[in-house]
C-alpha cells in the first residue's frame, strides 16, 4: 500500500492525545497503517523507520502536525485523514473556568509549592533538558519518556545523586511512592517489603504476588532499563538500596532488573552485603550470547541475601515468594504450578488432544517486556528452538514483546490500546504451527479499562479460524493484578475463562503450562 502524509501547520497537540488517534484512522475501509506526530527530527526518524514517511512528512518542522496514512486509495487516505482531524476537534478541551493549568515546571512549582516529584513524559529529545531543570529545583524526578540517549542519563544521574535526589528512568513506566502509584502501577497494600525495579512489569507482577500473598509494598522505585549496565553504573540501583536500607516502614528488599554489567555486580554485590536487611535479587531473561537463562551467581553475602542460582528465585513469581518468606521468617516455598499436578495433567491432556499434526509451537504475545523475557526462559529451560530474543521472528517458538519501540511507532502502548495484540493474534491463529497462544494480561492505573474485553473480539475470530481449518488452539494466560485495581482482577478472570482461556495465577505458571502443552503435542506427532 502507498503512503500519504498530510500536513498541517503551526498545530500542536501532546503525543499522548495524539496516539489515542491510531484507532480511529485505522478503522477506515481501506486504511493499514496510520499515525499522528509532531514533526519533530526524531519522530520523522520513527515514522520513516514504520515505512510512514512521505515527502511532504520529511518537510514538516517540529511545529507541524504530521498526519501519516498506508492506504489503498487516496480517497483513504483522506478519509482517515478527516477521521483526524474530526477526532482532534471533538477532544479539543473546553475552557477551563478558574485557575489556569500550568504550563512549565515553574508555572506547576508556584501551583504546589510543596511538590517533592517532577513526572515526566515528553519525546527523548526534550526529555533532558526537562529532568535537569527539575533537579536543578530541588524535585525527586520520575522520568517516564524513552529514547533519551545514555550520555544524558548518565549526566542526569550523576546530578542527582550529587543533589540526594532521585532519578527514576528514563523509561521509567512504575513506581510506588509511599503507597502511591506512579504510572503503570498496581492498587497494592502499603507494606513492609521495598522493590529497586528495572522493570515496570517486573515490579508489577511481583507486587501483585505480594499483594496475593497478603504482604504490601513501603515503595517501588523504578531506575529504568539500562541503569544495572557498566556505562551508567547502578547509580539509582545503589541509592535506592542505601534509602530502603534507612526505611524504617522497609523490612525486606527485592532487586529486579536485567543482567549488571560486571562492575556494576561487584558494586550491587557489596552494597547488598552491606545492606542491614534481608534481600532477594532477580534477574530474569536470556543471555543473548548464549540463548541461556541469565545466571546471577550467589556471592559471600550475608545468608539473609538469595540470588540466583537459589532453587526459589527462579522467576518474578519465586522472587515474591522469597521476599514473604523472609519477612515472616518462614522457610521458602517455591512453586511450580498452585494447581493439584492431577488438574495440570488433565489440562495438558485435554489441550494437546484438540491439535491437529503438525501443531506444536508456542507463541508468545506479550504487552509486557519482562513478561516476555520471563516466558521465553521458561520455555527455552523446556522446550528445543527456543529463540535468543524477544522479537517474535523464527518458524518455530517465539515470543514478542508489543511494548518494544518498533511497535509503538504513532501507536499507543498495547497496555493502553489493543489493536497491535490483536493483529498478532490473527497472524499467530493463521499459522498452522502454532499449538498454544501464550498472552500477559496486565491491569493497573493508565492501562486499559477492560483488557479482557479487548481480547475477546481476537480470539473468537482466532477460534474460526483454527475450526475452520479443522485445528484446535490452547489458549494460555496470566493476570497481573489486584481486586483493588480499576480492571478488578476476578472480573477479567472470569471473562477470559468464559472465553475459554486457561488462566493461570502467574506468568511463570502459564508460561510452564503453555511448555508442557507444547511438549506432549510434539511427543504425540515423534
Amino acid at each position: 500500500m502507498p503512503v500519504w502524509n498530510f500536513v498541517r501547520h503551526s498545530v500542536y497537540h501532546d503525543s499522548v492525545t495524539l496516539m489515542r488517534l491510531t484507532h480511529d484512522m485505522e478503522a477506515v475501509a481501506g486504511v493499514g497503517r496510520a499515525a499522528v506526530m509532531m514533526g519533530t527530527p526524531p519522530n520523522r526518524a520513527l515514522l520513516a523507520q514504520a515505512g510512514l514517511l512521505a515527502a511532504d512528512g520529511e518537510a514538516a518542522g517540529p511545529a507541524d502536525l504530521v498526519i501519516a496514512v498506508v492506504a489503498d486509495s487516496a480517497a483513504a487516505a483522506e478519509a482517515a485523514c478527516t477521521a483526524a482531524e474530526r477526532a482532534l476537534a471533538r477532544r479539543a478541551a473546553p475552557a477551563i473556568v478558574g485557575p489556569a493549568r500550568p504550563r512549565t515546571l515553574a508555572g506547576g512549582q508556584r501551583a504546589l509549592p510543596d511538590a517533592t516529584l517532577a513526572l515526566i513524559s515528553v519525546p527523548g529529545v526534550y526529555a533532558g533538558a526537562e529532568a535537569r531543570r527539575a533537579l536543578e529545583a530541588g524535585l525527586h524526578v520520575m522520568l517516564f519518556s524513552d529514547n533519551v540517549p545514555i550520555e544524558t542519563e548518565i549526566e542526569l544521574k550523576q546530578l542527582a545523586r550529587a543533589r540526594g535526589l532521585f532519578l527514576m528512568g528514563p523509561d521509567c513506566g512504575t513506581a510506588i511512592v509511599a503507597g502511591v502509584p506512579l504510572g503503570f502501577a498496581n492498587a497494592v497494600p502499603r507494606g513492609r517489603i521495598g522493590l529497586v525495579a528495572a522493570s515496570g512489569t517486573g515490579a508489577q507482577e511481583v507486587s501483585c504476588r505480594l499483594a496475593a500473598e497478603g504482604e504490601g509494598v513501603s515503595h517501588a522505585i523504578g531506575v529504568g532499563g539500562r541503569d544495572l549496565s557498566d556505562a551508567v553504573g547502578g547509580t539509582m540501583t545503589l541509592a535506592a538500596l542505601t534509602a530502603l536500607g534507612d526505611d524504617p516502614g522497609t523490612e525486606v528488599v527485592v532487586v529486579i532488573g536485567k543482567p549488571p554489567g560486571r562492575a556494576v555486580a561487584a558494586r550491587l554485590t557489596q552494597a547488598l552485603a552491606t545492606l542491614a536487611k534481608p534481600a532477594v535479587v532477580t534477574f530474569p531473561g536470556v543471555d543473548h550470547a548464549t540463548g541461556a537463562p541469565t545466571i546471577w551467581t550467589r556471592s559471600p553475602t550475608p545468608p539473609a541475601v538469595l540470588a540466583p542460582p537459589a532453587p526459589a528465585i527462579a522467576t518474578l513469581e519465586d522472587a515474591a515468594l522469597a521476599a514473604v518468606a523472609l519477612a515472616r521468617g518462614t522457610a521458602l516455598r517455591p512453586v511450580e504450578f498452585s494447581r493439584p499436578a492431577a488438574e495440570i495433567e488433565r489440562l495438558v491432556a485435554a489441550h494437546a488432544g484438540t491439535l491437529a499434526p503438525g501443531q506444536r509451537f508456542v507463541r508468545g504475545v506479550y504487552t509486557g517486556g519482562t513478561l516476555a523475557w520471563e516466558a521465553l526462559t521458561l520455555l527455552g529451560a523446556r522446550l528445543a528452538d527456543v529463540p535468543p530474543d524477544v522479537r517474535g521472528e523464527g518458524s518455530g517458538h517465539r515470543v514478542v514483546d508489543l511494548g518494544d519501540d518498533r511497535f509503538t511507532v504513532g501507536r499507543p502502548h498495547p497496555m493502553i490500546d489493543g489493536t497491535a495484540r490483536q493483529e498478532r493474534i490473527a497472524r499467530e491463529a493463521g499459522d498452522p504451527a502454532t499449538a498454544v497462544l501464550l498472552l500477559d494480561v496486565v491491569l493497573g492505573y493508565g492501562a486499559h479499562a477492560d483488557p479482557a474485553a479487548a481480547l475477546l473480539p481476537a480470539l473468537s475470530a482466532a477460534r474460526r479460524t483454527v475450526t475452520a481449518a479443522g485445528r484446535g488452539l490452547a489458549v494460555v494466560a496470566s493476570v497481573t493484578g489486584t481486586e483493588h485495581d480499576p480492571q478488578v482482577r476476578s472480573r477479567q478472570v472470569a471473562a477470559l475463562q468464559a472465553a475459554g482461556v486457561v488462566v493461570m495465577d502467574s506468568n511463570a505458571q502459564a508460561a510452564r503450562l503453555a511448555a508442557l502443552v507444547a511438549a506432549r503435542a510434539g511427543v504425540r506427532e515423534r
